[in-house]
């Protein structure tokens, strides 16, 4: 068993989960991370150090007893990470560290190239609520526990299930979800039909109960587990809702149709139709794994949902303000149809800051159509995360087809000005860069007004 482990990439979401789980088994835990951020900031008041120059002198020096771990978001050519790679250091993926973890545990797994967060989010939550406890490694921050892990010594664990780089093939669940497969990470697959070829292989790891989004191509050929299928509201679905009505302030009630009976009256904790298939999705999870139905109504009616998930910063009469991390088209149509129905006949204006150049050449004609559907769109410049600049491939891409009744292009430093300047209706920013950074500013501004 090592004694240190040291983090190549601590502050993102997945990672700074893992850093805390190995600190609450009692390791000395450190790290590396290009900027300061408020993870990073938690990370450093949990007692973890965290240090923002490429710098081998903050390694630990005990080859034996130390484990790296690092994202593939990191570049290879990273001093720290060539440095370990010499030396002889034990170095494991992310991805391989978390299949580590949960071998031996019952795995509960949320997979899907959208919903994934929010869906793991909330079944941690309902088995958290049921008295079973689970330790839960997301993809988000949790409102109801203010971090993106939960630490229990109960055998169970719920997984955020990713994608990207192949990840979720380290991970043999008991059970899991699978909420999507659409082309994305193309930069990794290639195309559609590689993704959905991971999904097939993720499928065939699943040793119990697997429960499918309703129409993806996934079959009894590709899995030894028992198939579910579930819906936001199709009856052909073996989950599904009924009798979906709206409240007042955007809260959805449902009853949720399951193959041993139904639930009635489950109220979403969160707004947005959209969140009624999450909480399906869920459920569904929950139930095959054997939580009682009363905990499964309670949770959900208790999500405070994930931060940058939907997530409502200000919301009266008249002025709503929602941001949002939707980064693909189809989560972005989703978010918007989502809005249109919380929110009919008021002007939604919408902030999208592109994430990845890869992404915004892959998908331009799709985001296009997606953001027509606002009545103003402000685009911003791409976000190029872990990319290098492709020749050609600008916001302009996206922008020249949206049809939106007003559009406009910006610098992100400029926003700010335009939103003073325009009062808007509901305002959403959506985006995985660093839009999130202007939720603060943007609330305290309309705040005031």
């Amino acid at each position: 068993m090592y004694k240190n482990i040291y983090f190549i990439g601590i502050g993102g979401i997945g990672m700074s989960a893992i850093a805390r789980y190995w600190k609450f088994k009692g390791l000395a835990v450190s790290g590396y991370d290009r900027t300061p951020s408020d993870l990073t900031a938690a990370l450093e008041e949990e007692g973890i150090a965290v240090h923002y120059e490429d710098d081998i002198n903050f390694i630990p020096k005990d080859i034996e007893n130390t484990l790296v771990v690092y994202t593939p978001a990191i570049p290879e050519t990273l001093g720290e990470l060539r440095y370990v790679r010499e030396q002889g250091y034990s170095v494991m993926k992310r991805s391989q560290i978390l299949g580590e973890i949960t071998r031996g545990q019952t795995c509960l797994a949320v997979a899907g190239t959208h919903g994934k967060t929010t869906t793991s989010t909330l079944t941690a939550h309902i088995v958290t609520v049921s008295g079973e406890g689970c330790s839960a490694f997301l993809g988000g921050i949790s409102k109801n526990y203010g971090t993106n892990m939960l630490v229990s010594h109960r055998p169970t664990v719920v997984v955020e299930a990713d994608e990207y780089d192949r990840s979720f093939l380290q991970l043999h669940p008991a059970a899991a979800v699978i909420t999507s497969m659409d082309a994305d990470h193309l930069d990794i697959y290639g195309d559609l039909a590689h993704v959905q070829q991971a999904f097939r292989q993720f499928a065939s790891q699943v040793t119990g109960s697997l429960v499918v989004k309703l129409g993806l191509p996934i079959s009894g050929e590709d899995t030894g587990a028992k198939i579910y299928t579930y819906h936001t509201d199709d009856p052909r679905a073996d989950f599904h809702a009924e009798n979906i009505r709206l409240g007042a302030l955007g809260h959805y009630t449902f009853d949720l149709v399951h193959p041993e009976g139904r639930i009635d009256n489950i109220t979403s904790g969160v707004l947005g139709r959209v969140n009624v298939e999450n909480s399906v999705a869920a459920a569904a999870l929950c139930l095959c794994h054997g939580v009682r139905e009363e905990a499964i109504r309670s949770a959900i009616a208790g999500f405070m949902g994930v931060r940058r998930r939907m997530d409502v910063h200000l919301n009266r009469p008249g002025l709503t303000y929602i941001d949002d991390y939707a980064h693909h088209p189809e989560e972005l149509a989703a978010s918007i149809s989502s809005l249109r129905g919380i929110f009919p006949g008021r002007k939604i204006t919408a902030v999208f800051q592109p994430h990845l150049y890869s992404r915004t050449r892959d998908f331009a004609p799709q985001f296009a159509k997606a953001l027509s559907a606002v009545d103003k769109l402000i685009l911003l410049d791409i976000y190029p995360a872990r990319e290098e600049p492709i020749p050609g491939v600008t916001s302009e891409l996206i922008f020249k087809d949206v049809t939106a009744p007003e559009k406009v292009l910006m610098h992100k430093e400029d926003v700010m000005q335009a939103l003073k300047d325009e009062a808007p209706d509901v305002l959403v920013t959506f985006g995985a860069g660093d839009i999130d950074r202007l939720a603060g500013p943007i609330t305290e501004m309309l705040e005031k007004r």
